[in-house]
């Protein structure tokens, strides 16, 4: 007797359950509960403006209809300055086809001269930003440096690397994925 009424019950709660999921489901590009766009896969990148380091102002909207690679990094970053090479390198190699890295300078956590000579040092050719109050860091809720946001033309983000470093051939494999409109 106990058994009829249990599967029954089973089935009701799981049905609400589904219910539940299915009317509170958030749709791709909604906010999370701190009123900013999600920061992951699926999501529309959170829009900011930043200032380069040579004085040019960049707001990511303007770049849509390009593939982008946000990356957060530091000058004491130990897997930041191992992996810059590589993004320099696959920049280099995928700029003229309308790739383009915005490397965002933790500059609130960081010294603004020692980034000016990393940047320097690495021979960095993309646009360095910098975060100076921290604000795009929090936006996009960074927890570790370095971290990596692939986006694609859409403004959509397609992957997000947290930590490092990025071998080279996994940066060409999702920038190619980025250009195809494959990711």
């Amino acid at each position: 007797m106990r058994t009829t009424i249990l599967k029954p019950l089973a089935i009701v709660v799981l049905c609400a359950g589904l219910v539940w999921i299915w009317v509170s489901k958030a749709p791709p590009g909604s906010v999370s509960s701190g009123g900013i766009p999600a920061p992951q896969t699926g999501f529309q990148a959170p829009d900011f403006e930043l200032v380069s380091l040579d004085g040019e102002l960049f707001r990511l909207s303007e770049l849509r209809g390009r593939p982008a690679l946000v990356n957060f990094w530091a000058s004491w970053c130990v897997p930041c300055r191992s992996e810059m090479p590589a993004l320099e390198r696959v920049y280099q190699k995928y700029r003229d086809q309308g790739f383009l890295i915005l490397a965002v300078n933790a500059t609130h956590q960081d010294d603004l001269d020692k980034a000016r000579a990393f940047t320097a040092e690495l021979g960095l050719s993309f646009p360095t930003l910098l975060d100076q109050t921290g604000e795009v860091s929090k936006l996009y809720q960074v927890r570790a440096l370095p971290s990596s946001f692939f986006i694609d033309a859409r403004g959509v983000i397609q992957d997000v690397i947290i930590g490092g470093p990025m071998a080279e051939a996994l940066l060409a494999i999702r920038v190619e994925q980025l250009l195809e409109g494959k990711r």
